[in-house]
């Protein structure tokens, strides 16, 4: 295997007007360009993705039109709602308890986006950038934090990619309680686990086109939901392998940068890219790799701008080619399916 080197930028990016942002997006846009579906493309398509970003989502709109002037193109607004996008499926295991939040985010590191990004479009958030302004993981100023894994079935519906939907939870929540009620609300295009956690509160929670909102039995997620996967698909994710682990290690920094949490299937698209841990205190994003001291990036309004900067994760990396995300996942169909009119909140 060989070994290089992951950097993560880290980016303030403000409200989005003043061209930090754009000038950071706009070189990405083959890149994204390329995520949107067929259907998106088109001016039907592009319709439905808007509206469904305006009945779901309006206190971003002002801020999705402010970032989309700023690209340019013609498709920019779509690709923004993240509501027309190819479905994509990562790794990834994580655990909520006593007001913090431990992951690992296992997928291809080339096609990661590594930036590290605090925002204030309504509030301050900070978080794992991914789609231009959709997030990994994070957490905002009132210190509610969130965080994803795919949630290991292979349905597909109408909906937002799950990224934007962090953005949306922690830009207008300030408890868990208050954002998995949102949450149970938002049509969303794949299954995916969320944990989220406050001062006081933990939840995992199980969402995706064809169920409600429903319940994780406890605070921990890799990428299965309430029933077992294939047997081939354990084998290729260990998915119950990795959930036993994280249930027996709780909150332990060491556990998960090492096997089974640590992740080396690279190749695959499924090794292990960071280990975040966005609940240290109120306004900490702690960022770790292999064998590195982990680093410090801060929320608070005020702090040195010299804490800003390029992150290295050093860690044993091989070199993953570029293609078809349907291809990371072997022999797995993607089922096409219609959303649940009995969407529920907790």
């Amino acid at each position: 295997m060989t070994r290089r080197r992951k950097t993560f930028r880290a980016l303030e990016i403000g409200d989005g007007s003043d061209g930090r942002w754009a000038a950071y997006a706009q070189p990405l846009w083959p890149l994204a360009e390329a995520w949107l579906t067929e259907e998106g493309k088109t001016e039907a398509g592009a319709q439905d993705a808007r509206k469904l970003f305006e009945q779901h989502m309006p206190e971003l709109v002002p801020a999705l039109d402010r970032l989309a002037a700023q690209l340019d193109r013609p498709e920019a607004t779509t690709f923004l709602t993240l509501a027309a996008l190819r479905p994509f499926f990562s790794g990834c295991t994580q655990i909520g308890s006593e007001g913090e939040l431990l992951r690992n985010y296992d997928f291809a590191p080339d096609d990661c986006e590594g930036t590290i990004v605090r925002s204030h479009f309504l509030r301050p958030v900070i978080g794992m950038q991914e789609a231009a302004w959709g997030l990994l993981d994070g957490m905002n100023d009132a210190g509610l934090a969130v965080s994803l894994t795919f949630g290991g079935r292979f349905v597909h519906g109408p909906g937002f990619a799950i990224p934007i939907v962090l953005r949306y939870l922690l830009e207008t929540c300030t408890t868990v309680d208050e954002a998995v009620a949102r949450l149970g609300s938002l049509p969303i295009a794949i299954p995916q686990n969320v944990t989220l956690v406050d001062a006081t509160r933990s939840r995992t929670v199980f969402v995706g086109p064809d169920i409600p909102l429903t319940e994780a039995p406890d605070t921990c997620a890799a990428n299965h939901q309430h029933l077992p996967v294939p047997e081939d698909q354990e084998r290729f994710s260990r998915t119950q392998e990795r959930l036993t682990a994280i249930r027996a290690a709780g909150r332990d920094m060491a556990a998960m940068l090492k096997p089974p949490l640590y992740q080396l299937a690279y190749d695959e698209g499924l090794g292990t890219v960071y280990t975040a841990q966005p609940h240290r205190r109120p306004g900490d994003l702690r960022l770790a790799g292999h064998d590195l001291v982990p680093v410090l990036h801060h929320l608070h309004p005020g702090h040195p701008n010299h804490d800003l900067g390029p992150v290295v994760i050093d860690a044993s990396i091989a070199a993953v080619p570029l293609g078809d995300v349907s291809g990371w996942w072997p022999d797995k169909k993607l089922v096409e399916t219609t959303p649940k009119d009995d969407r529920v909140g907790p």
